[in-house]
């Protein structure tokens, strides 16, 4: 019997570090991410003066733009709010990164979600609040893992990559939405469009400032969101499940040597991811919406995978990005209003921090970053 030689590390090896914080200093896990998003703002500001602003109407829209997002009790709200479904479903595609799994199905697994979520919520009329929203969220939880558990299933039983079915599972979400929203059980008595009846209010989030100001929208949602990153954390740096996980995202072939089942962890981390999306969609339906239409999901979805890339697939790093892309969305509306800057900027400025953060080299020369050891260039796509 001859021995294998130990493959080194590679660009596949390198990217899933890059991803997760494996093996990398400081400068790669906070300054590189925060020059990202420092270079994104400048250019952002650039664009808007390319449009014919001064540099006032510049610095007069990043002023709205910052009292928008945490200039006052109401700010905090809108940010706050935003960033929930966004902290759970970065989650979701962060926590298949650690395992080495790309996880880019949030967006139906938060159609789901939050349909099942709004099946729950119709139902039970009389229920003991408490119970309802718990059941309600149940549900959703439920239905995410179950649409993300399938794609894992899949991916352990013939090898199907997990990109390509949860991109074909999205969009059968999308369309199964569309056609139960057309249905008796869910669409409004006397409506002929596509929406759901309106979830019942024992079911919904409670609103947690409505003493202070009736039109705070900040909803018990942030907190299960956080409690979902703390739970996150506890499942992947406590528990050996967890340390399954990340060993088969380092290396599946030596991690099955050590007798890790790699086929049953990639089932469960999809179960998982899934489960995060759906709950996700359940606090949007459940804390904002109060019911369920086309689009609901707001591509929050896909947002995700930048809440990932730019937490570095940690659930505290996570819960970083999803409160600053919740400022964005919530100080580009006050940008708009105060400084008559079109609110796409944001998703122009969304876009350059994910190209910056994808490419960490670039931000590397450009600041004179060192790589803190790190040799390589990460220019190839997941390797697994």
């Amino acid at each position: 019997m001859t021995d294998t030689p130990e493959k080194g590390p590679g660009i596949g090896d390198a990217l899933r570090d890059e991803m997760t914080g494996r093996g990398v200093d400081w400068r790669t896990l906070v300054l590189v991410p925060a020059l990202a998003v420092f270079s994104a703002l400048v250019i952002g500001g650039v664009i808007i003066l390319a449009t014919g602003s001064s540099v006032g109407n510049v610095l007069d829209a990043f002023g709205a733009l910052g009292r928008g997002s945490v200039g006052s009790l109401r700010a905090l709200s809108e940010t706050f709010t935003a960033a929930a479904p966004l902290i759970l479903a970065g989650l979701a595609v962060g926590i298949g990164f650690q395992a080495g799994l790309f996880n880019i199905g949030g967006e139906g697994q938060i159609v789901v979600g939050g349909l099942s979520a709004v099946a729950v919520g119709v139902s039970f009329e009389g229920l003991w609040a408490p119970l309802h929203v718990v059941l309600a969220l149940g549900g959703g939880v439920l239905a995410g893992a179950i649409w993300g558990g399938f794609p894992g299933w899949l991916r352990a039983q013939t090898g199907a990559h997990e990109v390509i079915t949860t991109i074909m599972l999205n969009a059968i979400a999308i369309r199964l939405a569309d056609f139960l929203l057309k249905t008796t059980f869910f669409q409004k008595e006397g409506s002929a469009n596509p929406v759901s009846k309106d979830v019942l209010e024992s079911a919904r989030l409670p609103r947690l400032l409505t003493f202070i100001d009736p039109r705070l929208r900040i909803h018990l949602g942030i907190f299960v969101a956080l409690a979902a990153a703390w739970f996150a954390y506890w499942l992947l740096f406590k528990t050996s499940i967890g340390f399954e996980f990340r060993a088969v995202g380092a290396n599946p072939h030596a991690a099955e040597y050590a007798g890790v089942k790699v086929k049953r962890t990639y089932f469960l981390v999809m179960a998982v991811a899934g489960a995060m999306a759906g709950l996700g969609g359940a606090n949007q339906v459940l804390g904002v919406l109060g019911r369920a239409t086309p689009g609901f999901s707001a591509n929050i979805g896909f947002d995700a995978i930048a809440m990932a890339l730019l937490g570095r697939s940690h659930p505290f790093g996570i819960v970083a990005a999803g409160i600053l892309f919740g400022g964005l969305r919530a100080g580009g509306q006050q940008m708009q209003v105060s400084a008559d800057v079109g609110i796409d900027i944001i998703s122009v400025i969304q876009a350059l921090i994910i190209v910056f953060i994808a490419a960490p080299a670039l931000i590397r020369a450009i600041y004179r970053v060192k790589a803190g050891g790190e040799s390589q260039q990460i220019t190839q796509g997941w390797a697994t």
